[in-house]
């Protein structure tokens, strides 16, 4: 009896392991700040190579081969802590992509990696909390930006066959093909210079703008506001899910702490129990 009292029913809580204690080592706030702090660093000192050379040149480097050390040797305690579940998180294989490439030895055939370098800034996504959330938003938002897109190029196509009909022959600078008509109704659509490609086409077709103000309305206006109204939605939805998945985690705690007070209430009973059997 005084054995079941001394390990009451339930699972053994085993010793923390040497990976759990490493996880819990790396994500403390201090090193995580740590790393967000080096990951800025590095991304004024890949800046400032740009701007000197000689021996300031030289120094520079030697301060960059050293963050990335201290970038590669944190991915590795992080592969070594999570094990599988480490290549498991879209994230980490995101930060291990960045790092590896600026690892890649730079020949004169790789040169072009060596400007690729500057990748690595991007782990600063993976870092704050509120930038990953917005890169979330907007993978969630994909699938419904390419049917705007769709849309966008078949307005765009359209406007372009109309307007080589209309003014390719009098307007070849801006509307002479297909091809020409494509750019500069991509140019119009962001907003740049099209009151003057619209003058130009006017001097010949006084009607001309009834097309340009058309276009620009449904393309400036109404398809690419859909762009932004879908990337909304993805957000919202995220935060939606993100809100239930606190609120579930919220219950669990509830019943965890129910339960826990259910086995304290048991435990007193039961020592009460005992007391009452001793003291007879």
């Amino acid at each position: 009896m005084d054995q079941a009292i001394g390990t009451p029913a339930g699972p053994r809580i085993e010793p923390r392991t040497w990976r759990e204690r490493l996880r819990r080592f790396l994500d403390q706030k201090w090193f995580v700040n740590l790393v967000l702090v080096v990951i800025l660093a590095n991304a004024l000192v890949l800046g400032a190579e740009t701007m000197v050379d000689g021996s300031a040149l030289r120094v520079l480097m030697a301060i960059d081969h050293t963050m990335l050390g201290f970038f590669v040797v944190e991915l590795l305690l992080r592969i070594v802590a999570n094990g599988r579940q480490f290549f498991r998180d879209p994230w980490n294989l995101f930060d291990l992509a960045v790092v590896g490439v600026a690892v890649l030895p730079t020949s004169e055939s790789l040169s072009a990696l060596r400007a690729l370098r500057v990748l690595r800034v991007l782990r600063v996504i993976t870092v704050v909390p509120s930038l990953r959330r917005v890169v979330d938003g907007l993978l969630r938002a994909v699938p419904g930006m390419g049917a705007v897109g769709a849309l966008l190029v078949l307005v765009i196509y359209v406007s372009a066959v109309i307007a080589t009909n209309l003014f390719g022959e009098t307007s070849d600078e801006y509307f002479g093909n297909l091809g020409t008509s494509l750019f500069t109704l991509f140019q119009a659509m962001t907003g740049e210079a099209w009151p003057d490609i619209a003058r130009a086409v006017m001097v010949v077709h006084p009607l001309a703008w009834i097309f340009f103000v058309l276009y620009i309305l449904v393309v400036g206006f109404a398809v690419l506001n859909l762009f932004i109204a879908v990337i909304v939605n993805g957000m919202e939805e995220m935060s939606e899910e993100e809100r239930k998945d606190d609120e579930q985690k919220d219950e669990r705690l509830d019943d965890l702490a129910a339960q826990n007070r259910e086995i304290l209430a048991e435990l007193r009973s039961l020592r009460a129990r005992l007391d009452e059997d001793g003291t007879a």
